[in-house]
């Protein structure tokens, strides 16, 4: 087993104020990805434990919401600065159960605290209107108020960013929360729930309930039937989001869903090659590839491409494969052996139908992967259609800036887009082609809690992120008073 020392490592879930175990007292493994070793057992909770999870979320409603919202702000704040004081621990404590390098969980944390700093901010923001009225008696006022008891899943990929990007515009506009974290992954979350309970966040307004791949659609069940609960947030697959849209369709429950991307990269021919590299590398290998806005499919122009795949191909070579503490690693394992055999069936039916191997295709040891380029990539094949969710860049060759458009738009999804241009007309002409939530436009890394973060088609509902991101956990109350004319 690895040791951890850290007093963050929480091996009991958090409900009402309270670390819980399951009521059979049933647990889970959490495993490390780079080694295979147990790190910790935690509970594996039902439908009873998350109805009590909710049930106190109800209860801590009224007193949260009626909290002054400089107080919340207060509170939120303090969260935000434990976090980085213990981001050394929190980092560590992903790289046990994630995988992911060290250099990036560090950023990963700095970026989650980030949520609370900003929605700190927002709460105190949280303002209405007063409208022009038709009547010479009644004045209009519009007044922008929390949607209640919430509940937020999240994915196992950025364990500790999702819990707050979810949470924090939650608890800032005076909503409660009961959260989800992925069973791959709870430890960052339950890290999270101790922090906020030393920062002063009262029982019930935050809990987190876990349990393992069984147990998810009983949590989710739960979270979806409550008529107590008014809201829902999630990030993970379409069709898993479908599922739970359908379920929330009981009550009306609202949501917001961040669900699978399929993001293109197209690189012009008038690219900055030492942009379009970097950026590309950014976009496609950072988190393993393990990313809904991972570059999936990339399109390079016929003038530019031996240069770009030259250069492209020297860079991945060079890319460090291992541990995620091992100094200098850049890519760390997969989540788990699905996720490598996904890779593998990927690669495999690509090769099959003619792509060419430029570089990597090969798994290393256990869940390691060495980094990847595929060109001769077509439509057709598994990975143009579906995200494979690791290290393996596929490449295809164009001639025509509208058949880029065309092949980046052929696709259900609509999370991110990538494209590499120095000519300020087709920065416009393409950006407004491309049917998609997000435009990373010579850049591949986009994310940034000031910034909406959404799609569009089936990649989902609702935003995150930035003053836009307030919407999805308030309701509009219109006010009609009367009794105005003639008064003073």
């Amino acid at each position: 087993m690895t040791t951890v020392t850290s007093d963050l490592l929480r091996t009991l879930a958090y409900v009402d104020g309270a670390w819980a175990e399951s009521d059979d007292g049933a647990t889970f493994t959490v495993t490390n990805p780079a080694t295979g070793e147990t790190v910790a057992d935690v509970p594996r909770m039902g439908a009873t434990e998350t109805r009590r999870a909710i049930e106190a979320a109800a209860r801590a409603l009224p007193a949260w919401r009626a909290k002054p919202a400089k107080e919340r702000a207060r509170i939120l704040r303090r969260l935000a600065a434990s976090m980085a004081d213990r981001a050394d621990d929190l980092a560590a404590l992903m790289v046990l159960e994630q995988g992911k390098p060290l250099a990036e969980a560090r950023a990963e944390i700095d970026y989650a605290l980030s949520f609370y700093d900003w929605f700190a901010g927002e709460a105190t923001r949280l303002d209405g209107a007063v409208l022009p009225s038709p009547w010479p008696d009644k004045r209009i006022m519009v007044t922008r108020e929390p949607v209640g008891v919430t509940v937020g899943i999240t994915p196992w990929n950025f364990p500790s960013a999702m819990v707050t990007r979810k949470s924090a515009p939650a608890l800032a506009v005076g909503c409660t929360m009961v959260l989800k974290p992925a069973e791959q992954t709870p430890l960052s979350a339950l890290a999270i729930a101790a922090l906020a309970e030393e920062a002063g966040i009262p029982p019930g307004v935050f809990s987190v309930v876990t349990g393992d791949a069984q147990d998810a659609p009983v949590i989710g069940g739960e979270m979806t039937s409550n008529p107590l609960v008014r809201k829902l947030g999630f990030t993970g697959s379409t069709e898993v989001g479908k599922l739970l849209m359908r379920q929330c369709a009981e009550h009306v429950t609202k949501l917001s869903l961040e669900l699978g991307g399929n993001a293109p990269f197209i690189v012009f021919d008038d690219a900055d090659l030492d942009v379009a590299v970097s950026s590309a590398l950014v976009a496609k290998y950072r988190n393993s590839g393990q990313t809904c806005i991972s570059a999936n499919r990339m399109f390079v122009q016929s003038g530019i491409y031996d240069a770009f795949l030259d250069r492209f191909a020297s860079a991945v070579r060079a890319l460090k494969v291992g541990d995620g503490f091992t100094d200098g690693v850049q890519v760390g394992p997969l989540i788990d052996r699905p996720a490598i055999d996904k890779v593998e069936a990927h690669v495999a039916d690509a090769v099959e139908q003619g792509a060419e191997v430029v570089t990597g295709a090969e798994r290393i040891d256990g869940q390691f992967y060495r980094p990847s380029i595929l060109t001769g990539v077509t439509a057709s094949m598994r990975m143009s259609s579906e995200e494979t969710f690791g290290p393996v860049a596929a490449i295809s060759r164009f001639d025509a800036e509208e058949d880029a458009i065309a092949a980046a738009n052929a696709t259900p999804y609509g999370l991110a887009a990538y494209f590499m241009t120095t000519d300020l007309g087709r920065t416009w002409r393409v950006g407004e082609a491309l049917e998609y939530g997000i435009l990373g436009v010579n850049t591949g890394l986009i994310s940034t809690e000031v910034a909406p973060f959404g799609g569009v088609k089936e990649s989902g509902i609702g935003r995150e992120g930035s003053s836009f991101g307030v919407d999805d956990w308030v309701e509009l109350k219109y006010w009609a008073v009367g009794g105005i004319e003639g008064a003073g």
